[in-house]
């Protein structure tokens, strides 16, 4: 029988699988732009009201990329979805679930002229029970509102440019449905969400789940973990509430020289498969039963390194846009696949995801191939308390959902004082920043956690910095000294924006120079925009590239990320073309990017 972590490979949601097998729901929808929002007061969710539906396109791409075979780039703040399904109503004591991955900004769901679900939050997914609204087998109606608004500079919108047309680093819209969509069906009863906390220093794990609903019974869960035929660890535990929190005890984590053939990284990125059933308790009969996978290591900083499974362990980034020139946000499984793929052969160990909660199949192949992420809140771009309430929201659900994928290092609430421009002059700004961190912190207390990344550092365990100077003596000048290691920095302003705010102290924090380089080669024609830099020939990005990295691996840093992976419409400045080829030899990209310190 194949390992559940091998099954999980083109699944929307790979660290929770059931059986039988979920149905795609991708591929082409009824569409409709909306612009007036007449379609709630016209009733165009109204199984017979198909008239409007006048166009097509293919889910899960969003209406403004080609793929989705619309390409309308315009503002259309308003649109509706609708296909049918064949279903047949569930058995006694099963559920018939809707998913989907993510639907930018808000979305209504309706089956049958009958509301099954509302969410908001461009950039996590969200669950509708069919069940109910299931009158009869056979054909049955979905339809979806999409309500994106171009203009609201509250809404986390990330790099989606809120003019028509993209300008300097902000890129062409991705609204509507952009992840996939799945129908499931499950026992009444049910695990709804499995959390992984690895604790190797303590042998053990810890696992959280969650029900679909308060149990109406006592249940057990017991819970499997093995790696390949090895049991690692089995145990039953009796669940009383909707959700459970118990640790899973893996003694051989104890043998502390002989953890090789257990531990995740990077250059070994060994996955333990697990297996997870409910039980009625008093009848002892089976009730769910699922798959996943976890990752055994531990994440942690001391004396200003960032570390491993309790080893120095140096960051070799890229910043990643998460963008396709043909599907925008949205990708294929095996684009996703690829970019993690990529990032290997050329030498990164990990990629500071930007701006977007990726799609959990990036995630699972980044678990299975090894790459370290950082995962970022995509912002908004004003500050107010629809972007507080906002922020919070949907950045708790982002945790939730992927706290158990071993990839991710480090969890970056705030990029570059996006949506809190003066947290220096304005208490509350700085309040919401280290709000963020608490609340991340609280959420998963096993990652560090970065407030505001780039500069105007205040709570932080990482202290991220952005510095696009072009000369590598400068970098060397900067962070060469031996005191950066004490959080001490050769000049507090190096750019427009102090690093550090008012009363911070340094604990031990690793320093990351998280964004530089940036340099553009062969820009964009007709781009407004042309990187940070310059260069002319291929040459002269190499000597560039070298040159810069070589300064940040030789200085006193934890890691660098370079700006940026791919080139992404007119921000010319990636290692790779947007259709992800090397810009200079890859044997020659990557033994640049591996250096180690002379």
């Amino acid at each position: 029988m194949p390992h559940p972590h091998l099954d999980a490979a083109g699944h929307p949601r790979p660290q929770l699988i059931r059986d039988p097998d979920w149905r795609d729901l991708g591929g082409p929808w009824q569409f409709a732009h909306d612009d007036e929002d007449r379609g709630r007061a016209d009733r165009w969710m109204d199984p017979a009201n198909s008239a409007p539906f006048t166009g097509t396109v293919t889910v899960p791409y969003p209406p403004e990329s080609a793929a989705s075979g619309v390409a309308d780039t315009a503002f259309h703040s308003v649109l509706w979805y609708r296909r049918t399904i064949d279903v047949a109503r569930p058995a006694a004591r099963r559920r018939l679930l809707l998913h989907f991955g993510a639907v930018d900004h808000r979305a209504e769901v309706w089956l049958g002229g009958r509301l099954v679900g509302r969410h908001e939050g461009g950039h996590t997914g969200f669950t509708c029970d069919l069940t109910d609204a299931i009158d009869r087998d056979g054909e049955q109606t979905v339809v979806v509102r999409a309500e994106d608004q171009p203009l609201d500079a509250a809404q986390p919108r990330g790099k989606q440019d809120w003019r028509r047309d993209p300008h300097v680093i902000w890129y062409h819209r991705t609204s509507g449905i952009w992840q996939p969509v799945w129908l499931e069906e499950v026992p009444a009863e049910h695990i709804a969400r499995l959390h992984w906390t690895p604790e190797v220093a303590h042998a053990r794990v810890r696992c959280r789940l969650r029900l679909g609903h308060w149990p109406q019974r006592p249940l057990t869960v017991t819970v499997r973990l093995a790696r390949g035929e090895r049991v690692l660890a089995e145990q039953r535990t009796l669940i009383e509430g909707q959700e459970t929190e118990f640790d899973v005890a893996v003694p051989a984590l104890r043998h502390a020289q002989d953890l090789d053939g257990l531990l995740w990284s990077p250059e070994r990125p060994q996955l333990v498969d697990a297996v997870v059933e409910l039980r009625d308790a008093a009848e002892d009969t089976p009730v769910d039963r699922a798959t996943s996978y976890l990752g055994l290591r531990d994440i942690g900083w001391d004396d200003g390194v960032f570390l491993l499974n309790h080893k120095p362990y140096f960051l070799r980034f890229a910043l990643q846009q998460g963008y396709w020139p043909a599907s925008h946000l949205s990708a294929s499984a095996e684009e996703l696949r690829r970019d993690v793929e990529l990032a290997k052969e050329i030498g990164l160990n990990g990629l500071r995801i930007h701006q977007k909660v990726e799609d959990p199949r990036f995630l699972y192949w980044a678990d299975r191939l090894g790459l370290l992420l950082w995962e970022e809140m995509p912002s908004a771009y004003t500050f107010g308390a629809q972007t507080v309430e906002r922020v919070v929201a949907e950045w708790t659900e982002a945790i939730s959902r992927d706290l158990s994928h071993p990839s991710i290092v480090a969890w970056v609430p705030i990029n570059e004082s996006w949506s809190v421009p003066n947290p220096a002059l304005v208490p509350a700004q700085r309040h919401f920043m280290d709000a963020l961190y608490h609340l991340t912190k609280a959420l998963d207390p096993s990652r560090p956690a970065v407030s505001n990344d780039g500069w105007e550092i205040s709570a932080a365990d990482i202290w991220g910095v952005h510095d696009y100077t072009q000369r590598g003596d400068v970098l060397r000048k900067r962070y060469g000294h031996a005191s950066l290691r004490q959080g001490e920095f050769a000049e507090r302003w190096p750019g427009a924006k102090r690093l550090t705010l008012d009363g911070v102290r340094h604990q031990g924090q690793p320093v990351v120079l998280s964004e530089f380089g940036g340099a553009t080669f062969e820009p964009a024609e007709g781009a407004e925009w042309f990187g940070y830099d310059t260069v002319a020939t291929k040459e002269d990005f190499a000597e560039r590239l070298a040159d810069l990295v070589a300064a940040a691996v030789d200085s006193g840093l934890a890691g660098y990320c370079y700006t940026q992976f791919t080139d992404t419409e007119q921000e010319t400045n990636g290692l790779l073309t947007p259709d992800r080829q090397p810009k200079i030899p890859l044997d020659e990209l990557r033994a640049i990017l591996t250096r180690t310190r002379t």
